[in-house]
């Protein structure tokens, strides 16, 4: 595989000074297309085992009643993965109308019913206003923590939780399928912080009624898209071969939205070696960055990411530094 593709070693295993294995050190992203009843940390665990990797993460948690996208990083990207988590996000699912309850899915306790079910007419003239920057309480089954702990696990103790409203932005609201007035399907288009949960139970509130939703699938996630996925299953029946790893994508990957300078070897040495560059000489072979005081930079060396760097007082440093080896 090209470098300009991935960066993995081919190394034997290594150890640390007990003895225990470190795992091979793989760097890159793979999408993978997560089924129903897993956790998102479960998917991370059996990639991680597949390819017997030393580091692995994902960006972008995923409910284990959802499917779909959860991009997962290998090595040295788990220290991109603020980028992936900053991009927007695609999911289409369907809100079931006339019971709620106290998760905002299928799988919690009904805590309210309603015969009222929205027309179609009604659910269009209310999609708008869930579009643009909004407030939104997040459910309290979440992850969000509450004086340090997850507000899930203090739900499940029956404390008396109050969460804050946050902003999020929701870019579109689309309906895309009805049901007998007894669901509805839905497509959202949003950015990080938002609970989809929230938005149904948001919505049927608006309409008059009470809803939770009902199946969930992630289409799209910053660069990653259900075409790039590869389900677990099928990825892991391709076993230890070369059509495995070919799923592997850079390092990267995530950061197509802010500018790369390119280093001559000496300065990419530098940089890796915690020391700042004058920025005047990088810039200008690089006339085509836009760069500004503290935003952050891809340093680069050919096509191989050198570390995550800051401009600041006319100076290059290092953020996060690429250990590849």
């Amino acid at each position: 595989m090209s470098p300009r593709a991935i960066h993995c070693a081919t190394k034997k295993n290594k150890t640390n000074g007990m003895g225990k294995r470190r795992g091979q050190p793989i760097h890159g992203w793979i999408a993978i297309d997560k089924p129903a009843g897993m956790s998102s940390a479960g998917v991370v665990a059996r990639v991680r085992r597949h390819l017997n990797a030393a580091k692995a993460g994902h960006a972008g948690t995923l409910d284990p009643l959802a499917t779909g996208v959860i991009p997962i990083a290998l090595g040295e990207a788990t220290k991109t993965v603020s980028f992936a988590m900053d991009g927007n996000k695609t999911y289409e699912f369907t809100a079931l109308w006339g019971t709620a309850t106290d998760t905002d899915d299928r799988e919690g306790k009904v805590i309210a019913t309603s015969d009222v079910r929205p027309t179609r007419e009604a659910i269009l003239a209310a999609l708008p206003r869930f579009v643009g920057e909004i407030d939104q309480i997040p459910p309290i089954y979440s992850a969000i923590k509450v004086d340090g702990e997850r507000a899930y696990a203090l739900a499940r103790e029956g404390a008396d939780i109050t969460l804050s409203s946050r902003k999020i932005t929701v870019y579109s609201f689309d309906l895309i399928e009805e049901s007998e007035l007894e669901s509805a399907r839905f497509r959202v288009k949003c950015g990080k912080g938002t609970y989809v949960r929230a938005l149904v139970r948001d919505l049927a509130k608006s309409l008059g009624t009470v809803g939770h939703i009902g199946d969930l699938r992630r289409t799209q996630c910053g660069p990653f898209s259900e075409t790039d996925a590869i389900l677990l299953d099928k990825w892991e029946a391709l076993g230890h071969s070369p059509a495995a790893l070919a799923h592997l994508r850079p390092v990267r990957t995530v950061l197509d939205d802010i500018p790369a300078l390119a280093l001559t070897p000496q300065e990419a040495h530098r940089l890796r070696h915690g020391q700042a560059l004058a920025l005047f000489p990088v810039a200008q072979r690089n006339p085509q960055a836009q760069l500004a005081q503290g935003i952050p930079v891809q340093a680069v060396l050919g096509e191989t990411l050198v570390a995550l760097a800051e401009v600041g007082n006319g100076m290059l440093r290092a953020l996060r530094v690429m250990a590849y080896d």
